[in-house]
């Protein structure tokens, strides 16, 4: 890849990590608010809204931080397309991510919600949206190190 490419990458992947920056922000607002909430028997439409809204933002950030963010650190390191497991155990060994495993996690509850239709079914989610929010905010965190450290951001 040529230098100017790179330095097109570097722009897009600044532009994409806002985003992703904004997302994360929006996602810890709804973790407190739904963690005010808390487990119940029944809830509220409006609280049902809300752990809707948690679930929507958990898969957001994760399709931001994985599908642009972290696809564009890829093509940053000249490493070619592999599969999402692949390109995720690579990723933990090259210190990029915190952990392959927690985001094969993260992507398989994004997998779930994506494909749950029933709301009772959404709200049993939520215990483990919360447990993974954290985990997928420490991978982020890792990632920024990595790029701050190559001066991408």
């Amino acid at each position: 890849m040529k230098p100017d490419k790179d330095q097109a990458i570097i722009d897009l992947v600044q532009s994409e990590w806002e985003l992703l920056q904004a997302a994360v922000d929006t996602l810890q607002l709804s973790i407190r608010k739904c963690q005010l909430i808390g487990i119940k028997e029944s809830y509220t439409f409006e609280e049902l809204e809300s752990f809707d809204s948690l679930t929507s933002k958990f898969n957001r950030t994760s399709d931001i931080f994985v599908q642009k963010v972290l696809r564009s650190v890829w093509m940053l390191l000249h490493e070619p397309f592999a599969p999402y497991i692949d390109m995720m155990n690579k990723s933990e060994k090259m210190s990029i991510i915190r952990s392959a495993d927690q985001m094969i996690e993260i992507r398989d509850l994004r997998n779930q919600i994506a494909h749950e239709y029933i709301p009772e079914a959404i709200r049993d989610l939520i215990p483990e949206v919360i447990e993974l929010t954290s985990q997928l905010i420490e991978n982020i965190e890792n990632c920024r190190r990595f790029m701050k450290a190559r001066g991408w951001i």
